[in-house]
């Protein structure tokens, strides 16, 4: 048993971090089998909210794609001008397939993708956003979420609450 197994979300503390990231150049695979760019995805004029996830864990993902989840339903409406990004950081296991299927499993909307690919592209992208840790087992939560294309990432370290994550999207806020 380790010690994150042990994940009590009421008593986490999030911190709130601002800064740039520069997007790595890397193909990624979506849920739906398109090969993509990961820059192209998350340049894509909406605002982006980006976590990085595996099926298989029961601690920190379940909880995260959770709050997704529950942002996906918050914004109602407005939903589909927020990009809601979920990249899998144990890509040789979470195929294509296994992504749609826990995407289901959280309800996600055609406005929420799951992305895979090698794992040289994964790690590319762990480590553009300050998050690889070498191994899966010790990932931590942290959640990014960019307003706009050009903006800075806000970075939520802990697990972020669904109010925390709108409060980082006035605009979309505004125009519910």
């Amino acid at each position: 048993m380790h010690a994150h197994h042990h994940v009590d979300a009421s008593q986490s503390t999030v911190s709130r971090l601002t800064g740039s990231y520069e997007i790595p150049a890397v193909e990624l695979v979506r849920e739906d089998g398109t090969r993509v760019s990961l820059p192209d995805e998350l340049n894509d004029g909406r605002p982006v909210v980006l976590a990085f996830i595996y099926t298989s864990c029961t601690t920190v993902c379940p909880l995260t794609s959770h709050t997704l989840s529950a942002l996906q339903s918050r914004l109602g409406g407005a939903r589909d001008r927020v990009h809601l990004v979920s990249i899998s950081i144990d890509p040789e296991q979470d195929t294509p397939q296994r992504l749609r299927e826990y995407a289901q499993r959280f309800h996600a909307g055609p406005e929420w993708n799951h992305y895979t690919g090698t794992l040289a592209a994964s790690a590319a992208a762990q480590r553009a956003f300050g998050v690889y840790r070498g191994n899966k087992m010790d990932h931590v939560p942290a959640t990014l979420v960019r307003a706009a294309p050009g903006a800075p990432w806000v970075r939520l370290e802990g697990f972020a609450t669904v109010e925390q994550l709108v409060a980082e999207l006035p605009d979309v806020r505004a125009a519910r």
